[in-house]
């Protein structure tokens, strides 16, 4: 089910409803958010639910087997070992089994050696990745003693598969939302107000940004070998500002959805085009999965403290399963390694943490310092969202090889959208976008900055994102993350 389809604006009421008015103890707002979650992930194909549903149960039963094997370390260290190897696996299957047989079958080629591929004909789970980040996220912790396993099996399930954040993040971790399952939640209207805010700026950004650029975007990538250079420049930057769009859109709609039912999630971008430098760039992007993977993988190796070659060894290791967790293709392989060499002489000289502050904080504008290296990071990132979105390395290449061959601009903005207006809207959208999240670059979303305002400025803002919402909806358009 998408959040922009017709069918969740009729489910959400639904539930809002129901979770508040008829549902009112916490076991039976529990069990009817684990229903509500399992209705609104099975409404793509119910076949998806099985999954989901093992990856929880054996999560589940491995937490209750650590607690109870607590003069065991040895049995606890194999049970924690077993059921991350189960759900990774599970994941191997469904999502790398193909790639590393085209891959293997490639490599044997090249020494003349003729292979049988070995592929399942199986459809991607969609958020597989998600939840099953989350789920190792509570065995780890568990075993680490960062939290007391559950026995309350609905409350857990529900932990698992909370549906705004269930298909595409952010990827939460048990301390922090699971606990809000164990405890008696109360309706607060300020707070669902601005969930409800929250929720449609990420409409705004989605449906009006990202929607808008994917149409330009979606054409030029698909016929670059004709292209000038400046078309191909615009089409990096609109794919830019449409990833961006669709992803942290997702996570408002998920965030603010959530805030609905009396749940706190995590931030998962915190403007992120406005850093500094590439590790403010990871501080602000993918919030959820780079603190995962900081914490679960990077810091266990040893993290910085360590040789400065182990350290680069380290600091490859996660970039490349972070750009190895977004698919199974080389151009993520290679996506990830291109961050990791940009990263690399920040945190060898020491830099990495220099940019922890808000940029330009107390000011309106940045100075001429901070402009230059933000469109710096900004244009590095684009080289980057190029690898990432191109089909293979070498069409990759040869888009930024002609990217650097500039003709006109005029070139870029000849597309007539179907049944829209020209080219310049998207780039108008994206510009408001900017302003409305540089103004709110301290709040927690982008129209956070309308607290404390009048109501007649509140709600001209919501009257204008409205409709321009319902001018560009599509009910079919997909976010970009589904697939990871």
């Amino acid at each position: 089910m998408l959040f922009q389809s017709i069918e969740f604006l009729i489910f959400l009421p639904i539930v809002f409803l129901l979770y508040w008015f008829v549902f009112r103890k916490l076991k039976l707002q529990n069990a009817l958010v684990l229903v509500a979650s399992y209705v609104f992930y099975g409404w793509w194909d119910w076949r998806f639910l099985i999954l989901i549903a093992i990856t929880s149960g054996f999560s589940y039963w491995s937490g209750l087997l650590i607690k109870s094997n607590e003069d065991k370390p040895q049995a606890q260290k194999w049970i924690c070992a077993g059921n991350i190897i189960l759900n990774l696996l599970i994941l191997f299957a469904f999502k790398y089994l193909n790639f590393f047989s085209e891959s293997l079958v490639a490599l044997f080629a090249l020494f003349g050696i003729h292979l049988d591929w070995v592929t399942l004909k199986i459809i991607l789970p969609v958020g597989i990745s998600f939840y099953t980040f989350q789920a190792l996220s509570y065995t780890i912790d568990v075993y680490r003693k960062k939290i007391e396993p559950t026995r309350d099996a609905v409350a857990f399930f529900a932990f698992i598969s909370f549906f705004p954040q269930l298909v595409a993040g952010p990827i939460e971790r048990a301390t922090n939302l699971l606990p809000q399952f164990l405890n008696p939640r109360k309706f607060d209207y300020a707070t669902a107000v601005d969930g409800c805010r929250q929720m449609l700026w990420g409409f705004f950004k989605k449906v009006v940004v990202a929607d808008n650029c994917a149409v330009y975007v979606n054409y030029v990538f698909e016929n670059y070998q004709s292209e000038c250079g400046s078309t191909l420049l615009l089409a990096a930057i609109l794919f830019t500002f449409q990833i961006y769009g669709d992803f942290s859109g997702y996570s408002d709609i998920a965030i603010g959805c959530a805030k609905l039912f009396g749940v706190r999630l995590m931030r998962n971008f915190n403007v992120p085009y406005f850093s500094r430098d590439i590790a403010e760039f990871w501080r602000r992007w993918h919030i959820s999965l780079t603190t995962w993977f900081r914490d679960y993988i990077y810091i266990p190796l040893g993290g910085s403290r360590v040789p400065k070659a182990k350290v680069v060894c380290n600091t490859f290791i996660i970039f490349l399963v972070s750009g190895f967790w977004h698919g199974a293709d080389w151009t993520f392989v290679v996506w990830g390694a291109y961050h990791a060499l940009l990263f690399l002489p920040l945190i060898l000289l020491g830099k990495n943490r220099k940019n922890t502050n808000i940029v330009a904080e107390g000011r309106l504008l940045p100075s001429f310092r901070e402009l230059f290296q933000m469109l710096l990071t900004f244009f590095l990132v684009v080289i980057g969202w190029i690898i990432f979105r191109a089909e293979s390395i070498g069409q990759a290449w040869k888009y930024v090889c002609g990217m650097m061959q500039f003709g006109t601009l005029k070139a870029g903005y000849r597309f007539f959208l179907p049944n829209r207006l020209l080219c310049w809207p998207t780039n108008l959208f994206i510009i408001i976008m900017l302003v409305v999240e540089w103004v709110s670059r301290n709040k927690q979303h982008g129209l956070g900055m309308l607290n404390g305002k009048s109501k007649i400025i509140n709600w001209a803002f919501y009257i204008i994102i409205s409709m321009l919402i319902f001018w560009y909806y599509q009910d079919n358009n997909a976010f970009i993350y589904f697939q990871f």
